[in-house]
């Protein structure tokens, strides 16, 4: 896999929402229910989509959205039941776990996935699976693996204005990769710029609740995967209560922090205070920080907007360091591993 590929699936990322609004559902009728609660199980990438619709949904949904990140299932989880199983390849052991308790609970099961096993099983026991293209990398594919979860639930009654927020979501990550992919100079490139300042630091990614909370942990995960770095997030106004008091000591270790604010003209008028008050607090011992603005209108947009520069940014500081973004050989290992 080479980092022309990690290049390509980065800059093709609004054209994944533009497909998903083609697709139709056509099972969903049967599925039209008074559902108690909706789960999303996943793993990694297939996951992050379900972290989103949660924030989405807190905004338009009058049932809660669950993501579960594991082999087992929340006792909740019945025949009033939503159940989502996303899993890009369709092989993750743990949504192919839970998707087999679900099923044997009665919830309402649909699939979204390129294929694998996860396919099979649905196919057997006449459960519907959305199929996204497959040839990506799971964190690649969050279109794919996020906006058909959201039309689906519109598709349902559950949340309104998914199919607006998520065309003005491809109109504004089309604007911004203008400004964002390899061929813009750095001096012009926010994410270029980014990835400078994030070279040979531990980033430190801080969010806010229900807001920009899911784009802090997709920041968190980029840096992971892309740069192969470590690197951590937290929510406002949480982190105030813990995490703020953890800049003090070892102070060579602190020095090394590098904090990256996420920030939302909707946030939290307290929250929008509190960032300002603990980026006082911590700049005279850390390395550096910067704030990320979001863009666009809708809530969708916005996050994205975040989402897809810290994208680019992960994506630069893999090159920064030398480092090919698109294998992630420790999990293949682990998985070979956990396969014997």
């Amino acid at each position: 896999m080479t980092v022309e590929k990690m290049r390509d699936y980065l800059y093709h990322l609004p054209e994944q929402f533009a497909e998903s609004l083609k697709m139709e559902f056509d099972f969903a009728g049967d599925y039209r229910s008074a559902y108690e609660n909706i789960v999303v199980t996943g793993l990694g990438g297939s996951a992050i989509g379900g972290d989103i619709l949660r924030t989405f949904a807190l905004q338009k949904a009058s049932i809660p959205v669950v993501v579960n990140r594991d082999y087992n299932i929340p006792a909740f989880v019945g025949e009033k039941t939503l159940f989502y199983a996303v899993s890009y390849s369709g092989n993750t052991e743990e949504t192919l776990s839970a998707y087999r308790q679900a099923r044997e609970r009665g919830a309402a099961i649909v699939c979204f996935s390129s294929g694998g096993e996860l396919e099979k099983m649905a196919r057997l026991d006449g459960k519907p699976v959305v199929k996204v293209p497959a040839g990506l990398v799971p964190r690649a594919a969050t279109g794919y693996l996020f906006a058909p979860l959201a039309l689906l639930l519109e598709k349902l009654e559950i949340v309104a204005g998914a199919r607006d927020e998520l065309e003005e979501c491809v109109q504004v990550l089309r604007d911004i990769r203008d400004s964002l992919h390899p061929e813009i100079e750095i001096e012009k490139n926010p994410a270029q710029k980014i990835a400078r300042e994030l070279k040979d630091s531990i980033p430190i990614i801080w969010g806010s609740s229900g807001i920009s909370e899911a784009a802090a942990l997709r920041w968190k995960a980029q840096i992971n995967e892309n740069a192969k770095s470590p690197a951590y997030y937290h929510i406002f106004p949480e982190l105030n209560h813990n995490e703020i008091v953890g800049f003090e000591v070892p102070a060579e270790l602190v020095s090394r922090l590098f904090v990256v604010i996420l920030k939302d003209r909707f946030d939290h008028e307290r929250v929008k205070r509190r960032m300002e008050i603990s980026r006082d607090i911590i700049k005279q011992r850390v390395k550096g920080f910067i704030e990320v603005e979001s863009r666009g209108e809708s809530f969708l947009a916005r996050l994205y907007s975040l989402c897809y520069t810290g994208d680019y940014a992960s994506f630069y500081l893999a090159l920064e360091n030398g480092i090919n973004p698109t294998p992630v050989a420790l999990i293949d290992y682990l998985k070979g591993e956990l396969a014997k």
